[in-house]
């Protein structure tokens, strides 16, 4: 079971140049072969079918743990996504002003068509995420391999991501998934240490480029969040401490597991959008569901 918090793991400052070209560059890192739509999943399915678990209970647990929290990060790229297409039309309930005509030379016009100018399952080319990108051999030292070798191809990504778009919504969402991408990477890592003697953490970082390098993960970095690995469970899923222990291979410092979820921030509201009937609920009594609350005794706000 999931446990929904409607938090999102960092604050995403308001873009200053909204633009669907930088949306549709970030759609890469949600939809893509390498993005947070194939991580979750990925990890999803090992988690369900895997075999021998009071056995290799540990592994389970890691596998699990990081599941939980890619829910989380395809989250953030989506709300990154929404807040670069927020105001990018003319708003207005006049359809014969054309309010969408700039949509037309978007790159992905999906976002204008198929959606509230908002975040889809899709690359950056418009290409719907598909479960073809789902790999779970059965075989834990292969599925563990392809584990690392994805999040070192979703940190590729992420990096190219960062050089295309200088907008501080997404270098900020950039440079978060790169520390956390790369605890993950760490984590495979010594998951596959642990499981085959080989000292794979040898091989980091891949690509050859610390975080350092990028001034918003460095922020990160310094809250140690690359070395923190949370369980996104109230109790389940401790052993993967058993794994995640140790020295970081960047710096040297300890490794750590806490239970429970990252603290969070309140999503941004979205504006709306009339022009693309986004919400569309203009006929909606908002005083209906103030009495209701008051009644119940719960905050509504409106």
């Amino acid at each position: 079971m999931i446990l929904k918090i409607d938090q999102l793991p960092i604050e995403l400052p308001t873009p200053k140049n909204p633009s669907p070209n930088n949306a549709a560059a970030v759609q890469e890192l949600l939809g893509g072969k390498f993005g947070e739509m194939s991580t979750l999943m990925n990890y999803t399915y090992q988690s369900f079918n895997f075999r021998g678990r009071k056995k290799l209970r540990p592994f389970y647990d890691l596998i699990c743990s990081i599941a939980g929290e890619e829910y989380g990060h395809i989250e953030v790229v989506a709300y990154t996504t929404n807040l670069l297409l927020t105001g990018v039309s003319k708003r207005g309930m006049d359809p014969t002003t054309t309010p969408l005509a700039n949509g037309v030379d978007a790159r992905n016009t999906h976002h204008f068509i198929a959606s509230g100018q908002s975040a889809l399952p899709m690359d950056s080319m418009g290409h719907f995420w598909s479960g073809e990108n789902v790999f779970n051999s059965g075989n834990l030292k292969l599925d563990l391999l392809h584990n690392f070798f994805l999040e070192c191809g979703a940190r590729a990504n992420k990096m190219r991501v960062y050089e295309m778009v200088d907008d501080p919504t997404a270098r900020t969402m950039v440079g978060y998934l790169l520390v956390r991408g790369g605890l993950h990477v760490v984590a495979y890592a010594k998951a596959l240490e642990k499981l085959t003697g080989v000292e794979v953490t040898k091989l980091l970082p891949i690509p050859n480029l610390s975080n350092d390098a990028f001034p918003e993960a460095k922020k990160f970095m310094e809250q140690k969040l690359h070395l923190q690995l949370y369980t996104f469970s109230q109790e389940d899923y401790r052993q993967a401490g058993l794994i995640w222990n140790g020295p970081h291979p960047e710096d040297g410092q300890e490794c750590v597991v806490i239970e429970g979820a990252i603290p969070g921030h309140t999503p941004p509201d979205l504006e709306e959008e009339p022009q693309l009937n986004a919400p569309g609920g203009d006929d909606f009594d908002p005083q209906m569901f103030a009495d209701m609350a008051k009644k119940m005794g719960i905050k509504y706000e409106y």
